[in-house]
């Protein structure tokens, strides 16, 4: 933790303009509390059409890639100079709040206005990159789009993903114009980019129980998310004795507080399980469960660990389930390793945080994020901005446009530092996941 040193801000961001594009895209929702937003929808497109016109008004290069992620480009005075890159996403999941992944991208929307506007000319090219899909919600797999840049999911992968409608995730992309059979036309290059930084709203109270305004994340947790099955038998619950059942719902409780016992036991300290979704069938009161399915996602900073727990948890299950006379079935929706992030680039966001005088942590990020995507092919830093409460993925989720102002005005103040710096080389940053 650090205190602020009090120098003055080179870029300062606007609040008016900030909020007007917090509000417009909280407008792009289906109906109901919140913001919904699914992956792959046309009000996913409509909100990244949006930041492209934004960005295209200030002179960017803009296009979409076959995966559908926006990218838009300010260029630098020296030729051939590898870029500088920000931006998050814009998907949200049903009924979720109207900061997460957009904080990042007005911000980094902010940033582009803020260098077109000054006199300030980089060296190297600035790009806002506005990746889709980054939610898990729609079909298991978190960030899609930016796991397609860096060669993790393929176009194999994407006729694998379904949605709880049976809908594939290439479907989808193909019913919004996108290619997913080109998937890998939309790789980086590691040659082509110095840096990545994501802004993003922490997803926990760390911030604001310590009264502090930035965070600087040093770890990405990884994340195994599981779909488990459970088939017993429907039948009428007062026709059937209580000894001749076979409840999948019953053994799908103790499933529930097994995931949550294990986080809780001490050799997990730092694990996160949660059993997500429950699908019960025939969901009729009077008759007994014959099915269910569990959307089962175990997250840690440790690799070993997170992947021991899926393991005990697995176990677990297939011993409850032959106890009680169901059966039991599991699959893999999606793994993703911690990373730690690099060392070096943590180290510009920390002195751009001196530099502007604002007060900071290093910490832990418990949710994934595009940049541990990209981290494979680019060195990725993140910043955090305070959740009021802790808040995230729910109508009440809250960062107000101040906290949001200030992170962005690290943001620009990294992006500065960095472009003057000699030490940055580009090309690919280790998975550091321990």
């Amino acid at each position: 933790m650090s205190e602020p040193t009090g120098t003055p801000r080179r870029l300062a961001p606007r609040a008016d303009r900030i909020r007007a594009d917090l509000e417009h895209f909280a407008t792009l929702s289906e109906p109901g509390p919140g913001v919904t937003r699914l992956a792959f929808t046309e009000l996913e497109r409509a909100a990244h059409r949006y930041a492209a016109e934004e960005l295209a008004a200030l002179g960017c290069r803009v296009h979409t890639d076959v995966a559908g992620n926006t990218i838009a480009e300010l260029p630098g005075s020296v030729a051939g100079a590898p870029a500088i890159g920000s931006g998050s996403h814009l998907d949200s999941v049903p009924s979720g709040g109207r900061f997460d992944g957009i904080a990042g991208v007005v911000a980094a929307v902010e940033v582009a206005r803020l260098l077109a506007e000054s006199d300030i000319r980089l060296r190297h090219p600035y790009r806002v990159v506005v990746f889709a899909a980054e939610e898990g919600a729609r079909f298991g797999q978190a960030c899609t789009g930016s796991r397609i840049v860096a060669g993790l999911t393929d176009s194999a992968d994407l006729d694998r993903l379904t949605d709880h409608e049976g809908t594939t995730m290439a479907e989808a992309m193909r019913s919004v114009g996108l290619a997913p059979d080109r998937a890998a036309e939309a790789r980086w290059d590691a040659a082509d980019w110095l840096a990545f930084l994501e802004l993003h709203i922490e997803q926990g109270s760390v911030l604001e129980s310590s009264d502090l305004p930035l965070g600087i994340v040093d770890v990405i947790s990884g994340s195994t998310r599981l779909e488990i099955t459970l088939s017993g038998v429907a039948s009428h619950t007062g026709g059937t004795p209580m000894h001749l059942r076979s409840d999948a719902l019953a053994a799908a409780a103790e499933l529930v507080l097994a995931a949550e016992s294990l986080a809780w036991d001490s050799r997990h300290h730092g694990t996160r399980a949660t059993v997500g979704r429950l699908t019960v069938l025939p969901g009729a009161l009077t008759t007994i469960p014959g099915s269910v399915v569990l959307g089962v996602d175990v997250r840690d900073v440790d690799s070993v660990r997170q992947r021991a727990t899926v393991r005990e948890f697995l176990d677990h299950a297939a011993g409850v389930a032959v106890r009680r006379g169901v059966g039991f079935s599991h699959r893999l929706l999606a793994d993703t390793s911690p990373v730690v992030l690099p060392a070096g680039l943590r180290a510009q966001l920390i002195g751009a945080a001196e530099r502007t005088g604002t007060a900071y942590r290093v910490m832990p990020s418990g949710a994934s994020h595009d940049s541990q995507m990209v981290n494979r092919v680019v060195p990725a830093g993140m910043l955090f901005v305070p959740s009021r409460d802790g808040l995230s993925h729910t109508p009440a989720e809250w960062t107000s446009v101040e906290q949001i102002v200030e992170g962005t005005a690290v943001l620009a103040e990294a992006v500065l530092g960095m472009d003057s710096a000699d030490g940055l080389e580009p090309g690919p940053a280790q998975d550091g996941g321990s």
